[in-house]
């Protein structure tokens, strides 16, 4: 039935005109809409209009990544799904960054905000969920361990360091540590992956699964990998247009509002962790938090391993200064967070009580961003 066909298609794909037609509008109107930002009501208008589309397409995506999934099944379906995320952050902040005046925290900012919304919140909400309506849940402990062996270092390297270092002056590092950092974060984020894909597979995935029971994340049925890799591509090159515009009324809250220039790292956050928080919370509460572990703490290891590096050679080809390591209370926040983190996943089992902690945590990071 091509009628049906093209229906069902429809209602699938719709969005993908909205993000469309929005690329056009802004194309041709781009200047006319981004005026009069000192109007509160018109603000408000572009930036839900801009952040809904971004949010949607990313939706989109994720969507397109798990069906995906479902047709290649782990460790390559939450790889697929980690890196198209990790696409949009980079675009965003690179969007935000070569905008408006230079804001050399911004990528620091939205960093921390990914940390502390996934490691904190995402995984929170995961735990609570899950262990309130399964009481106890199971995953591969030597994943989890494979996974904060290489996030621990990288997040020191990235956001602790630059405090540390005295060939410059401030949270940043030199053009060589630069350098230096740009490898070992790539190095380092190559190094798990032939051990995620080829060489320990088996860490990421439970006996279970092992055995054909599959995780569908969607109610829609997989229609085949280039249909859906299509699709997955074609959502997301409409937010390269559109995470340009949106970095222009982030922009004035910033730099004319006065809001927290941490602020601007919570919206980036935001639009690249919802989409994976949904997906996480969706496998932990279908008893499947292997799943949900591969998608978090690889959405982790991937902002840092991959933004890092992207965030300082767009620095450097653009000659905007970026200051990378954390100050104050969000520096004892991220190694507070680190810590917890380690305790949560050293026992191979989850319970309420941890999925309570690091909620905790969460709403801490969420308070000391007013009241620091």
């Amino acid at each position: 039935m091509p009628t049906n066909r093209l229906s069902i298609f429809i209602r699938q794909e719709w969005f993908l005109a909205i993000s469309l037609l929005s690329c056009l509008a802004f194309f041709i109107f781009g200047p006319t809409l981004q005026n009069d930002f000192d109007r509160p009501l018109w603000l408000a208008t572009i930036f839900i209009w801009l952040f809904a589309v971004v949010l949607g397409s990313a939706l989109a995506v994720v969507r397109h990544a798990e069906l995906l999934a479902e047709l290649v099944g782990e460790p390559y379906g939450t790889l697929i799904l980690t890196l198209s995320v990790t696409s949009i952050e980079v675009m965003s902040i690179a969007a935000v960054m070569m905008h408006g005046d230079n804001n050399p925290t911004l990528a620091r900012d939205t960093l921390f905000a990914v940390a502390m919304i996934i490691l904190n919140g995402m995984v929170g909400l995961s735990l609570l969920l899950g262990a309130w309506r399964h009481r106890e849940q199971q995953y591969n402990l030597q994943g989890a361990n494979a996974y904060l062996g290489v996030i621990i270092p990288l997040a020191v390297f990235s956001l602790v360091m630059p405090d540390f270092t005295i060939s410059t002056q401030g949270p940043t590092l030199s053009i060589s540590q630069q350098i230096f950092l740009v490898g070992i974060s790539v190095g380092l984020y190559a190094a798990f992956l032939a051990l995620q894909i080829h060489r320990h597979r088996a860490y990421f995935i439970l006996q279970e699964e092992a055995k054909g029971v599959v995780y569908t994340a969607t109610h829609a049925r997989p229609r085949g990998p280039l249909f859906h890799a299509f699709f997955l591509v074609a959502y997301i090159a409409p937010v390269v247009f559109l995470a340009e515009q949106l970095a222009l009324p982030v922009d004035y809250l910033i730099e004319t509002l006065h809001i927290p220039a941490a602020v601007g790292g919570v919206i980036m956050a935001i639009l690249v962790a919802t989409p994976e928080a949904i997906g996480a919370v969706r496998a932990a509460l279908a008893n499947q938090l292997q799943r949900s572990i591969n998608i978090f703490l690889g959405s982790v290891l991937s902002t840092i391993g991959l933004t890092v590096p992207a965030i300082v050679l767009i620095s450097r080809f653009t000659g905007r200064g970026i200051e990378l390591g954390l100050q104050h209370t969000d520096l004892m926040m991220l190694l507070l967070t680190l810590t917890v983190s380690l305790v949560t996943f050293s026992s191979g089992r989850t319970n309420i009580l941890q999925g309570v902690v690091h909620l905790v945590l969460f709403f801490a990071y969420l308070f000391l961003i007013v009241q620091n």
